[in-house]
């Protein structure tokens, strides 16, 4: 079971494992990632019905997303600085 829960963790939210991995900007993958988010968000919502549920939800979602995609960047950022920086071109 636990297999099961971090290989469908791994399908959806590991970029290099989604359908979405063939989007070479990483900007339009990001945003496609959070229409999806609030597309779900919203279904939840009208499942509990509820729009307080819809606005935690929103909100849990966007900053998740925004939390993956900040950290995401920053060791993009790392890697390519750190491949010039110890390369001996200074």
């Amino acid at each position: 079971m636990k297999d099961f829960i971090k290989d469908s963790w791994s399908v959806i939210m590991i970029q290099d494992k989604t359908p979405l991995k063939h989007i070479q900007d990483l900007m339009v993958r990001h945003m496609i990632f959070q229409i999806l988010a609030w597309m779900w968000c919203i279904i939840f919502s009208m499942i509990v019905g509820s729009f307080l549920a819809f606005g935690i939800s929103a909100v849990a979602h966007t900053l998740l997303l925004a939390g993956i995609f900040i950290t995401f960047s920053t060791f993009k950022v790392a890697e390519r600085n750190s491949v010039t920086q110890y390369r001996g071109d200074e």
